[in-house]
């Protein structure tokens, strides 16, 4: 129904979903509620099967002679053809190669010589009374309070 549709409506560019609907609508009569659904499952699988073409949200069929259509993007490189019978090598692990044994050793001997653990000194505990110690000085207040002084109002005479 879907391809009958597709060369029944002949367009240049091809035909639009909502045309080839209505295109089998107008043909066929009432179709079942489920019909646009199922539209869509069997364009998508004539599409992925290379039955027809997908353009520009335009499906026409597949010319066999035609040159593939290009996307977006670069195109890909062409593949080297190897001549048969070659065996290849599997792939590279993909991320840092593990360090060698020599490594882990040079390391292990760094840190027992130094006492001193790795990384950023951890933060001192402040005391209670702050780091001066405990005075009568910093025990009250002072004269002058914190912050910015309140703005001075002009007395009214």
């Amino acid at each position: 129904m879907i391809l009958e549709a597709v060369e029944a409506l002949n367009d240049g560019n091809g035909s639009n979903k909502t045309s080839i609907s209505k295109y089998i609508e107008s043909r066929y009569g009432v179709l079942p509620p489920g019909h646009k659904v199922l539209l869509n499952v069997h364009l998508a699988k004539m599409r992925d099967s290379g039955v027809l073409d997908f353009w520009k949200n335009n499906y026409t069929k597949r010319d066999p002679n035609a040159p593939p259509r290009r996307g977006r993007g670069r195109p890909p490189k062409p593949k080297e053809l190897l001549p048969p019978g070659t065996v290849l090598s599997p792939p590279r692990p993909r991320g840092r190669p593990p360090k060698g044994p020599s490594v882990m050793q040079r390391q292990s001997k760094a840190t027992a010589e130094s006492g001193r653990p790795r990384g950023r000194p951890r933060k001192m505990a402040r005391p209670a009374g702050g780091f001066g110690g405990t005075s009568a000085s910093s025990l009250k207040p002072s004269a002058r309070p914190r912050g910015r002084p309140p703005k001075v109002k002009p007395e009214l005479i």
